[in-house]
């Protein structure tokens, strides 16, 4: 069972945002000191964070590393919760449950975790758990809004970055370099993270050149442990149909499982 910890805060940073290219984006990083709970922490599991006194209910934020102790989860700055965890300071506390969820099974050999804008930070704690080689392909809108790019180099065999305006990298989606490493094989699994859309295209491509690919989900949470059913999704397993639930099913699931024309691009 997860455990509620109240971790220090050892770093905040800005990733991005603070260039016009970004246009009202701001990504933040936090890093805390959380003990047991980093040592039990696996690639694609998330933690579920307290952001302010009062109702507020619970964040939900994929790990994004660990070193030791410490534990870094990456947010977009887009609400009132979000915006009191942007203005914390070194040495503050937070009350955050933890790890949640099912993660990556990453296998031995070469893999590629592609992902698309807030969906790359669960991937760098999967490439950098990988037993093998990774090759990171990551989209971004524009170039103020890519983030961590320096930290995949470090823990990647290969990145490859797509912009869709073309400011960055490959002009395109991540879809275009990734077929083209599908197609040249070599690799046991693709791990997915970000946008619906792009990880639906990321599926079919894997489907297409037989590679086993898994997705982890966003879904809106109330309680984050699988008993308020808010985050529920269609899935598909052993040829039936049935409703999973993102925190507790999840959030990472065999992609072949998702449902994801029932839902008409939602799961």
């Amino acid at each position: 069972m997860p455990d509620t910890y109240i971790c220090e805060i050892t770093n905040i940073a800005r990733l991005a945002g603070e260039s016009p290219a970004a246009k009202g984006f701001a990504a933040f990083s936090i890093a805390v000191k959380c003990g047991r709970m980093a040592s039990e922490a696996r690639a694609g599991q998330f933690m579920h964070v307290k952001c302010g006194e009062g109702t507020l209910l619970r964040r939900p934020f994929g790990i994004c590393r660990v070193r030791g102790d410490e534990l870094t989860f990456v947010f977009e700055l887009k609400g009132e919760g979000t915006l009191w965890l942007s203005c914390r300071k070194q040495g503050e506390q937070l009350d955050i449950l933890g790890p949640l969820g099912n993660g990556y099974d990453i296998p031995e050999g070469r893999i590629i975790v592609a992902g698309g804008g807030l969906g790359a930070p669960p991937l760098l704690f999967a490439a950098e758990s990988a037993r093998g080689a990774a090759t990171a392909v990551l989209g971004f809108r524009e170039s103020g809004m890519a983030i961590l790019a320096s930290e995949f180099e470090e823990a990647c065999e290969k990145v490859y970055l797509t912009t869709d305006d073309g400011s960055l990298g490959i002009h395109g989606l991540v879809t275009k370099p990734l077929e083209e490493l599908l197609k040249n094989g070599g690799y046991g699994a693709v791990l997915s993270c970000g946008p619906t859309a792009m990880q639906i295209a990321v599926a079919k491509l894997c489907e297409k050149y037989g590679v086993p690919c898994q997705a982890s989900l966003e879904g809106r949470m109330g309680c984050g442990v699988g008993a308020c059913l808010v985050c529920a999704c269609a899935t598909k397993k052993d040829g039936r149909d049935q409703m999973s639930r993102v925190c507790r099913d999840g959030p990472v699931f065999n992609a072949a499982e998702l449902a994801w024309s029932e839902s008409k691009g939602k799961v």
